[in-house]
Parts: C-alpha cells; structure tokens; sequence
C-alpha cells in the first residue's frame, strides 16, 4: 500500500483547505484510514479518522481541536481520501500526513494513535497566516 498526500499551501486565517490521499495498492484490506500532522518542535498528533468494515458503515473520529471544522471523508473504493479544513486558525499549520492501517478496532478512538498505523504517505505542508 502506497499513500501520496496534496493539497496543502498557504491559506488566511479563516480560509479553508482541502487536503487529498490517494491510496494504492491493497486498498481493500484497509480498516483505517487517517490524518495526522506535525509542527515543528512538536510530535506528530492525531488529527481524523475514518473507520471502515466490509459489513458495516463508517465511522469517524476528531480530535477535539478540529471537531466542527475539520471532515474526513473517502471515495468508496477506498483510493482517495480527503481532509475538508474550514475556519482555518494558525495553530492549524503544520506538515499532514495521511496514514493507513489494516487492523481494526471496535473502539475507534483506538484510531489516534501513530503505532497503529502501517502505511504512510510524505506529507504536504499547511500554512496558515494570521
């Protein structure tokens, strides 16, 4: 499984962003599929999730500091998934990455943690002016 991140560039505080992951390869085999980012100094934190199963619907995840701005959503083959950035702050810049995982967890707040993740894409940059 391959990931390739796009999208991101410099936007106004307020402004609004869509990120992109195209995901190849096994696709099919992918429980969860996810965003992550990181300014510099700082770790790598969790950003959204989407939750996928062949025998149910999905399910998605935020951490708090985006819900109600942030969506996380994914074309139903599972090869491209994207990140929709509203009301965009400057504590919102960071590098993101798109990341993905075959394992699957009842508990989708299982989701926020980097270790779980088997795949993962190079990262697009996302400035935000104040």
């Amino acid at each position: 499984v391959q990931l390739q991140a796009s999208g991101g560039g410099l936007v106004q505080t307020g402004g609004s962003l869509r990120l992109s992951c195209v995901v190849s390869g096994r696709t099919m085999s992918l429980n969860g599929m996810g965003w992550f980012r990181q300014a510099p100094g700082k770790e790598r934190e969790f950003v959204a999730v989407i939750r996928s199963h062949i025998k149910l619907e999905d399910n998605t995840y935020y951490a708090d500091s985006v819900k109600g701005r942030f969506t996380i959503s994914r074309d139903r083959n599972k090869s491209t998934m994207y990140l929709q950035m509203n009301s965009l702050k400057p504590e919102d810049a960071a590098v993101y990455y798109c990341a993905a995982t075959s394992r699957y967890y009842n508990s989708v707040d299982y989701y926020d943690r980097t270790s779980i993740y088997n795949y993962w894409g190079q990262g697009t940059l996302v400035t935000v002016s104040s």
